[in-house]
């Protein structure tokens, strides 16, 4: 095995611009191009190449450059974005960061720079090339044979005011900020600044309306509330607050400037497994035919400055050609072709055959085997305090023996993650776990149980329940009615009145006026009281009721006006009644309860109402008493996700007792009156949310009236009542998630 050292920087080899290996780009679709990633690298003179992987050569695509801020916008219509990462920070040369945003079918890259510089692109296979140099002056290059239209070029508006402000939420949960001024080219500088955002806004004003701060937290984006503010007579703040980690990414075109706020994402495990590996060492040429590969290594060493250890089986004789390479890639590169791999502790790398590594790298974890397989069994005893030690003890081994009794536990299998001769079992009584096993082991289910015994995070469910009901009638009625009695010349007696009984009365007073021998025989309208045949010595005085021809007035204990005229011989009576009843109710049920997340909870009020009820029949009929439950009841399982909303399945209940209905032999039966909803609803920590409501209208209208004589207009009120309702009920329900702090 031979080791080679780096020597002191006698030895650089020549720096160029071109990548080592052509990219290949993934089959795109035929309708649009795929944006797949973005890479720079710096070359000599302060110049930054910015490289965009294309699916398919751009074939629509123009750029543009502003000078405040400075920055260059390339525009590639048709294109989708596929580019994981929002932003790329670079700070090499005028360019400080790479920024991509796909908007109406099209993805705009915004290369922000420290200070104005010149540009150009190329062409190179799928891939645009965005050479930046390191100058002052603002310039481009034709992009695919296309002239830059210098109308595109934004200046600084002298004067410019803050129309509007809006904010939405993205489709990939990304906060949008969306400002609109009266001109164009606004002077914006944005800074991060912990967990805010600054955006300094020169030469704008802003009115007064627009001076305000905006709480946008229940949008569910990483943006809590932007405050917008007025910076003297011409200049404006935006103070952004953010939540967690976040990516940025601002660009202006017209009059609008936009900003994307999204919570930073990170590689799933297949993005990092297929992700290429970063290269950043220094660059190298080598143009070597048939040179031993261990001379090879040597000029890597002494480029990287790393202590290399190469094995003795490593021979042979390689010819290659790379350009300008990382010496990392190259180093890949003359490994994979040579069949060899690598191993690197500190600034010592070990090279040596791949099966040889392998063969090392068994040996070496069979060995590891071995010593756990005789190490020394320890007892360790694990308190928990949050979590249940059986339920944990299961979680630890794929199997595991019911404990008996509260003092001792089963003894599990050695499988999960104990090592083949541990064991676990658990104390029901002091919720403790005992672990029997080497060292290592019990130290990683120490690291295992810290994870896993934690508070269960709380919340309190909050519902209201509403019920809002109006009622409105109103109740017309007259009594009309006409009494007399006459004798004419011939003898002839006429009576008239509201019933047989009053026409009888009068007819008999004539009759015996005149057996009396009293003149005409007319009978005389009195109070004296009327005797057993109807008739009394001194008057004749039906009651009221005989004596109305119309009695429909308006119920009991409305406003009425009376009217009675008493002629010679005859009565007239009239009354006019009126009623108006107006009622308005709101009846609020507010149960609240405390549970842990996953967690059913339940809480009922009410009362239990008893009734006989009657089995059997004849003289079987046993009476017997049953009860029916009347209560108020909220019933829910929340689920806290891990983006800090809660997903509730919900049960909630309110009973009343209508009314009582007869039942068999003189029982009663209690009528319940039910208002229900079981539903299942995502909300936001803190939000208010409406599950349900039912609204119900009740219109009736009566009316009674005589035939012909009801119809006649004023005159037809005599002869009729008229009756109008309306009743109206309202039911909503309210819920409010809150997650309650670990403090409390």
């Amino acid at each position: 095995m031979t080791a080679l050292t780096s020597a002191p920087s006698r030895f650089r080899l020549p720096l160029a611009a071109v990548f080592f290996c052509a990219l290949i780009a993934a089959a795109a679709p035929l309708t649009a191009n795929t944006l797949e990633g973005v890479s720079y690298s710096v070359i000599g003179g302060g110049r930054v190449d910015i490289k965009l992987d294309l699916a398919e050569p751009v074939i629509n695509a123009s750029d543009f450059s502003t000078e405040s801020p400075p920055r260059i916008a390339i525009d590639l219509n048709d294109t989708s974005n596929r580019w994981h990462e929002r932003r790329l920070p670079v700070g090499s040369g005028a360019v400080s960061a790479v920024s991509a945003v796909e908007a109406g079918g099209r993805t705009r890259m915004v290369i922000d720079l420290s200070r104005p510089a010149s540009y150009s692109l190329r062409q190179e296979g799928s891939s645009l090339v965005v050479t930046v140099d390191g100058g002052v002056a603002i310039g481009g290059s034709p992009l695919l044979s296309a002239e830059i239209d210098p109308t595109k070029r934004a200046a600084i508006s002298t004067s410019n005011e803050l129309e509007s402000i809006d904010f939405r939420r993205g489709r990939d949960g990304e906060g949008r900020i969306e400002l609109v001024f009266t001109g164009e080219g606004v002077g914006a500088d944005m800074r991060d600044i912990g967990n805010r955002l600054q955006l300094e806004l020169a030469n704008v004003r802003v009115p007064e309306r627009n001076q305000r701060r905006l709480d946008v937290g229940d949008f569910a984006t990483p943006v809590q509330s932007i405050d917008v503010r007025a910076i003297g007579d011409s200049g404006a703040r935006l103070e952004i607050t953010t939540t967690g980690a976040v990516d940025t990414l601002a660009y202006q075109t017209g009059t609008r400037y936009v900003i994307e706020v999204a919570a930073k994402r990170e590689p799933t495990a297949v993005e990092r497994r297929s992700k290429a590996p970063d290269y950043v060492g220094e660059r190298v040429t080598f143009n070597f035919q048939d040179v031993p590969i261990r001379s090879l290594l040597q000029l890597i060493a002494e480029v990287s400055e790393l202590n290399i250890v190469v094995a003795d089986s490593v021979s042979g004789n390689i010819t290659i050609r790379l350009d300008n390479v990382p010496w990392d890639q190259a180093l890949d590169v003359v490994l994979q072709a040579k069949g060899l791999d690598k191993r690197r502790q500190g600034n010592v790398m070990w090279i040596a055959p791949q099966p040889e590594i392998a063969a090392r790298e068994k040996e070496m974890e069979d060995a590891r085997i071995a010593i756990e397989e005789r190490a020394e069994l320890i007892t360790d005893y694990i308190p928990i305090n949050f979590g249940n030690a059986e339920e944990i003890a299961a979680l630890l081994t794929t199997q595991s023996e019911q404990a008996q009794g509260g003092g001792g536990g089963g003894q599990s299998q050695s499988r999960g993650f104990l090592s083949p001769r541990g064991s676990v079992s658990y104390d029901r009584r002091t919720n403790t776990l005992l672990v029997n096993d080497i060292p290592q082991k019990i130290e990683e289910i120490r690291e295992l149980v810290v994870l896993l015994d934690r508070p269960v995070q709380q919340v309190l469910i909050e519902s209201r329940i509403v019920l809002a009901s109006e009622s409105f009638a109103r109740d017309l009625g007259a009594r009309f009615g006409i009494s007399g009695s006459r004798e004419d010349g011939d003898g002839n007696i006429i009576s008239t009145g509201g019933s047989t009984e009053s026409v009888d009365g009068m007819s008999a007073r004539a009759i015996n006026n005149r057996m009396g021998g009293i003149s005409r025989g007319l009978p005389t309208f009195g109070t004296g009281t009327r005797s057993s045949d109807g008739v009394t010595d001194d008057a004749v005085f039906p009651a009221i009721n005989e004596r109305l021809n119309f009695n429909m007035p308006a119920p009991v204990g409305a406003g009425s006006f009376a009217l009675a005229v008493l002629g010679a011989d005859y009565l007239l009576d009239l009354e006019l009644s009126a009623l108006q009843i107006e009622g308005r109710g709101e009846v609020i049920s507010n149960p609240r309860v405390i549970t842990a997340n996953q967690q059913l909870a339940s809480i009922k009020q009410g009362s239990e109402i008893a009734f006989q009820s009657v089995t059997g029949t004849g003289q079987n009929a046993q009476p017997t008493m049953e009860f029916k439950e009347v209560a108020l009841v909220l019933e829910v399982t929340p689920t806290i996700t891990n983006d800090g909303r809660v997903f509730l399945n919900l049960l909630v209940k309110k009973d009343e007792l209508d009314r009582w209905e007869a039942g068999l032999q003189g029982s009663r039966v209690p009528i319940i009156s039910t208002r229900e909803i079981t539903t299942a609803v995502l909300v936001q920590n803190g939000q208010t949310v409406v599950l349900g409501g039912v609204y119900e209208v009740d219109s009736r209208e009566f009316l009674q009236k005589v035939p012909y004589l009801g119809d006649i207009p004023v005159l037809g009120n005599l002869f009729r009542n008229k009756n109008r309702s309306a009743n109206k009920a309202e039911l909503l329900i309210f819920v409010t998630p809150k997650l309650l702090r670990e403090s409390l």
